[in-house]
């Protein structure tokens, strides 16, 4: 009688305690109570499998705040990009000795590069939520740890830098799908607030040589390329969100992680595809203050000198901005890794239970 209860508590959702893929990730992943309801209609969607979703991007955030070391991915990741951006930059400024191969494969190292620091800090990420050292979570421990996995996050990071490349030639090279976006992003990168060289000519141009300057050819050009990247990365780590916990977890092989990967993004991409449009509506929101400080500094200033350099105090607002935008886009992702094991613990977590609840063949 007793297992029929535990049965019956599992399926009609009394039993608040799930069983555990992980020990230790008990203590530290907090998973959103609705990822362990019934997959309605088998998984055909619905609004419980959006609240599952946005559950986990809620669940993952007060995980990053019970273990505030976590942010150290934020600042390391921001760092990643940061000197992606200045790489970008100095590749535009190095271009004109450059021939299209040669060009073509420096691309492809800093892609290469990038994304393996960023896989990386994702593996040590992973393992540090699903372990527990002391009550928190270690980050610089488990991101030592990561090293065991060196071989399967480069080969990782290699197949992510070809997939990125390609997609970025097939869309946003000339006469790709999205190749009208280059001229939008320059032209938004030019405008207040956005512009770092707010006079034309304080940077763009090396005092009596009377060429461009590093600076010019890393903003805008540089980030402009970094921009990109991210995106192009950010669809592939979301397309591909298992991988690393499956390699660092259950120690599956490329391969397997792969299909692994896939074959549990088919059952809850609902869930994927509504928690990262969560955090990405967060992030969009936060990026639309721009309009407000273009408003708002077009109704102060005179006409004629809307296209002049902008007083200090508009700058500090400008670098104001920067600075609240890219700390909620670092916390964001740092909430978005957070929010991937959630669901995958989440997903592990009903296939044990259907599996425990299978009647005997």
């Amino acid at each position: 009688m007793t297992r029929v209860s535990e049965i019956a508590e599992n399926w009609l959702g009394l039993c608040r305690k799930p069983p555990v893929f992980r020990a230790s990730q008990a203590d530290i992943v907090i998973l959103p109570e609705p990822a362990h309801e019934g997959r309605p209609d088998g998984g055909a969607g619905g609004p419980g499998t959006i609240r599952r979703g946005i559950g986990a991007a809620l669940s993952g955030t007060k995980t990053l705040i019970h273990n505030p070391h976590l942010l150290w991915f934020a600042l390391f990741v921001g760092l990643v990009l940061a000197g992606n951006i200045i790489v970008q930059g100095a590749l535009y400024y190095i271009n004109w000795i450059m021939g299209g191969i040669v060009w073509l494969l420096l691309r492809f190292f800093i892609e290469f590069a990038t994304l393996f620091c960023l896989v990386f800090l994702l593996a040590g990420l992973v393992l540090s939520i699903s372990s527990r050292k002391q009550g928190s979570a270690s980050f610089f421990v488990e991101l030592a740890g990561a090293k065991k996995y060196l071989k399967a996050i480069l080969v990782w990071s290699f197949v992510l830098a070809l997939a990125g490349m390609l997609l970025d030639r097939i869309f946003f090279y000339p006469g790709g799908f999205f190749s009208p976006f280059d001229s939008f992003l320059i032209s938004m990168l030019n405008q207040f607030p956005f512009t770092l060289n707010l006079n034309p000519t304080t940077f763009s141009e090396i005092p009596g040589y009377g060429g461009r300057s590093l600076l010019f050819w890393t903003y805008p050009y540089g980030l402009m390329e970094a921009l990109i990247f991210s995106a192009i990365n950010l669809l592939l780590f979301i397309l591909t969100a298992f991988v690393v916990p499956l390699i660092v977890l259950e120690h599956k092989t490329i391969r397997q992680a792969v299909v692994g990967s896939f074959a549990m993004m088919k059952k809850i991409w609902i869930e994927v595809a509504s928690c990262a449009v969560f955090l990405g509506v967060v992030i969009f929101g936060v990026f639309l203050m721009y309009l407000l400080i273009q408003v708002t500094h077009g109704m102060v200033t005179p006409p004629n000198l809307l296209y002049a350099r902008p007083t200090d105090t508009w700058i500090a607002v400008g670098l104001l901005y920067y600075f609240v935008v890219f700390i909620v886009a670092f916390v964001v992702a740092t909430v978005g890794g957070i929010a991937a094991l959630e669901l995958y613990s989440s997903e592990k977590s009903r296939q044990i239970t259907d599996g425990s609840t299978q009647p005997p063949g």
